[in-house]
C-alpha cells in the first residue's frame, strides 16, 4: 500500500516536471520565433488538463468515503432526523 503511493506520488512530481517543461520551453521559443512555442505550450497545457489533474484527484481520493460529499445523500440524513 505504501509503496503505491510513493511511486504515484513520484508519477505526479514528474508529470508535473514535464508539463512545466513543455510551457517553459514554449515562452523560451515563443520569444526566439514567433508563433513556434505556442505548440508547446498548448501541449502542456493539454497534459496538465487531461493526464497531471485526473491522476491528482485519483490519487487524493482513492479511499476516501465521497458520500458524505453528496448532496443527495445529506439530503436524505436531515429528513431523517
Amino acid at each position: 500500500m505504501r509503496l503505491n503511493y510513493r511511486i504515484m506520488k513520484t508519477v505526479l512530481k514528474i508529470v508535473l516536471a514535464v508539463t512545466i517543461a513543455f510551457v517553459i520551453f514554449g515562452y523560451y521559443t515563443n520569444n526566439q520565433n514567433a508563433g513556434d512555442g505556442e505548440k508547446f505550450i498548448g501541449i502542456g497545457v493539454l497534459i496538465f488538463a487531461f493526464v497531471l489533474m485526473p491522476l491528482f484527484v485519483y490519487h487524493r481520493y482513492k479511499n476516501k468515503d465521497m458520500s458524505s460529499y453528496s448532496i443527495f445523500n445529506s439530503d436524505k440524513k436531515n429528513r431523517n432526523e
